[in-house]
């Protein structure tokens, strides 16, 4: 019997990115998806992949890529003399606008746009500026999560002006996707992942016009767009998984990456066989860090609230609270979870929890996992040790201040 998928450790974000170009070799795999956790160092692997494509072809690229460097290329001008005219001004120097003038987009971003808002838009190209409307309100202030759709839908319409060959763009061979779906619910985000999921097989039967060298005759030749899906949100993430079974011919790899520590080194590991790895691997990141080597940080609590949301939805319960009945300290434990994982915890500027709030998380931590036997994979070469049991004798009364009723 074969055992896990290996894990594959890379030194530098050169050495990944050699690693995800290899996939696409000799046309192993037309896509790859990755899920990695919010300060994995996604866009640090987009924006990787771009460069070597330079390096690759002299200086030209040939990745067209949408991360959180796509949405800077829009910034807002609020007006703030007049207060009256407000527009979203595009960045006409970047390369990602090549030829937008004569792709006549308006049409095809509305399309898409339609689909997930009731806003309108115009623009000039002149200028090149975005006014918004909505209804009889003209240059409007959209939300975030309306402005990063807008920016999406562009990216979209771009994308399928590459697929239909258009001159402007024969420089893109890859299209690199990295968290297409900040600010948007649920409903929107399987929608995104549909849509996207449809473009992309479209994709893959591209052909583009080239002249013969010899007889000088033009002719079509196959040129599929190769595509890599990053995301740290599970559910567009398998929504993508799940889009891209069919048609049977679609060849996609999975991988969960991963940054142990925090540190320079990437691992990958393969998922093809276990798409609901990322649930079980954030699972075995709270119990490595929980160990007594270990460093629990306040966030952590959010997480294993969120392990145990997405347990209970998968068992069709209503509430987290579900995955802890029947053990000891049930009441504390669901309450200890509803008031410490409430906080604006940041991944990147980390506060160590309190010894008290350490120990209240392990006895939470044991509890579910001894409820629920989860086969937990190791991150990292060797698999994690138990961890340290719950203390017999109750913590004094000051020591779990915070979930006190």
């Amino acid at each position: 019997m074969s055992g896990p998928p290996a894990i594959h450790t890379f030194s530098s974000l050169d050495r990944l990115v050699l690693r995800l170009r290899d996939d696409f070799h000799s046309g192993a795999y037309d896509f790859v998806l990755i899920y990695a956790y919010n300060g994995t160092g996604k866009t640090r692997v987009s924006m990787a992949f771009k460069e070597d494509g330079k390096r690759r072809n002299g200086g030209m690229p040939d990745t067209l890529y949408f991360n959180a460097f796509t949405e800077d290329l829009f910034v807002w001008d609020n007006d703030l003399a007049g207060d009256s005219r407000r527009v979203f001004r595009l960045n006409s120097d970047s390369r990602f606008f090549t030829g937008i003038k004569e792709l006549a987009l308006d049409v095809a971003i509305q399309s898409y746009l339609g689909r997930y808002t009731d806003l309108g838009f115009d623009i000039d190209y002149t200028e090149w500026t975005i006014t918004f409307r909505k209804g009889t309100d003209a240059h409007i202030k959209v939300s975030r999560g309306e402005e990063n759709l807008f920016v999406w839908c562009l990216f979209m319409a771009l994308c399928e002006r590459v697929i239909d060959g258009h001159p402007s763009y024969n420089w893109v061979k890859y299209f690199y996707i990295d968290d297409p779906i900040s600010s948007l619910d649920d409903n929107n985000a399987i929608a995104v992942a549909s849509d996207l999921a449809r473009l992309l097989r479209k994709g893959k039967s591209r052909t583009l016009s080239e002249r013969d060298p010899v007889s000088g005759i033009a002719r079509e030749v196959s040129a599929p767009i190769r595509v890599i899906i990053s995301s740290h949100h599970a559910l567009f993430f398998n929504v993508i998984c799940n889009e891209l079974k069919t048609p049977s011919s679609l060849k996609c790899k999975r991988y969960f990456l991963h940054r142990p520590s925090g540190g320079t080194q990437y691992t990958l590991r393969a998922t093809d066989d276990t798409p609901f790895f990322h649930h079980v691997a954030m699972l075995s990141e709270l119990q490595q860090a929980a160990e007594p080597n270990g460093r629990l940080y306040t966030y952590h609590f959010n997480m294993l609230r969120s392990v145990l949301e997405k347990t209970a939805t998968f068992f069709g319960k209503k509430d987290f609270s579900a995955c802890l009945e029947g053990v000891a300290d049930e009441a504390l434990y669901a309450r200890a979870l509803n008031l410490l994982s409430h906080g604006k915890y940041s991944l990147y500027e980390p506060v160590e929890m309190l010894e008290d709030n350490k120990q209240l998380f392990r006895d939470i931590l044991n509890a579910f996992l001894a409820k629920h036997a989860f086969d937990l994979p190791a991150l990292v070469s060797a698999a994690p040790p138990v961890l340290p049991s719950a203390p017999t004798a109750a913590p004094p009364a000051a020591a779990q201040p915070q979930v006190a009723p």
